[in-house]
């Protein structure tokens, strides 16, 4: 079971969506062509299969354009859905119901999108003891809902800001001097709840992140038996997570060589929309 994301943090992202697409007269369609009056029952419906994510985000959408709205959900965020299925269903005024349409599909099909794809990640790698996670290559204002639909595919988040916690990657060992050095200096600064991982591109730079003692080392475009050696010399030591050259018919020869976990980027960057509609009951 997924935990939900309080509709707190989502409103914002649904209302400004909504306030871009209304722009400064409103929905002149809705208003030239529907009666005041007039109210619409609908579903949202599936057109593909996959997972599904950020259903309160097609609710929220619906809710702020007609606080009278019902919308009922049928299927769970996290759910892995085929062809047909109906997500939910609403029974709205008719001009607000079509005003909030593409917000909500938009945002529903979108997060659905990272989900699934994150799931065909997850299931490529079953069995080898491999996480997969995410990356800041999120869409700017989205990154809460995107993660949220990581997880909702299965997969694990990775920091969700620079505040999280401290990454060394190659250009800030390029301004230290050296890996070593970056990770002493990181150490000195970070609070004991602050997590330190340091980027590597080789392995001749493996003896000296180890001896500085990271948390976490990032093992940037190894090699399949450079990773498998990386894993040898740690020996279960630190963290070691695999990144770049990742995809759907890389990921799972680079899990089974012993990393813990492997980062991808495409589960946020380059996830297809989902396809899902608004149909007319």
């Amino acid at each position: 079971m997924i935990a939900p994301l309080p509709d707190l943090l989502i409103e914002p992202i649904v209302r400004a969506a909504l306030a871009e697409d209304l722009g400064r007269a409103g929905d002149l369609t809705a208003q030239a062509c529907i009666d005041a009056d007039a109210r619409l029952d609908a579903t949202f419906g599936v057109r593909r299969q996959g997972v599904v994510a950020g259903l309160a985000c097609a609710r929220l959408a619906v809710l702020a354009m007609d606080p009278s709205a019902r919308f009922e959900t049928l299927i769970a965020d996290g759910a892995a859905v085929t062809p047909g299925a109906v997500l939910a269903k609403v029974s709205a005024k008719a001009r607000a119901l079509l005003s909030a349409e593409r917000t909500a599909l938009n945002l529903l099909g979108r997060l659905s999108g990272v989900a699934t794809l994150t799931a065909a990640y997850v299931a490529a790698v079953e069995g080898t003891g491999a996480r997969i996670v995410d990356t800041r290559k999120t869409t700017p204002g989205l990154r809460a809902l995107e993660k949220y639909a990581v997880r909702c595919g299965g997969g694990v988040n990775h920091r969700f800001g620079l505040d999280d916690a401290i990454l060394i990657k190659d250009n800030h060992v390029a301004a230290c001097g050296g890996v070593g050095e970056a990770v002493r200096r990181a150490r000195a600064a970070a609070g004991h709840l602050t997590m330190v991982e340091v980027e590597i591109d080789g392995l001749d730079q493996l003896a000296e992140a180890l001896e500085a003692g990271p948390d976490v080392i990032m093992l940037d475009n190894f090699s399949l038996a450079d990773l498998r050696q990386a894993v040898t010399v740690t020996a279960g030591r630190v963290t070691l997570e695999a990144s770049g050259g990742v995809d759907l018919t890389t990921v799972r020869a680079i899990a089974e060589t012993g990393v813990q976990v492997i980062s991808v980027g495409a589960l946020t960057h380059s996830a297809p929309v989902l396809d899902i509609g608004l149909d007319a009951s």
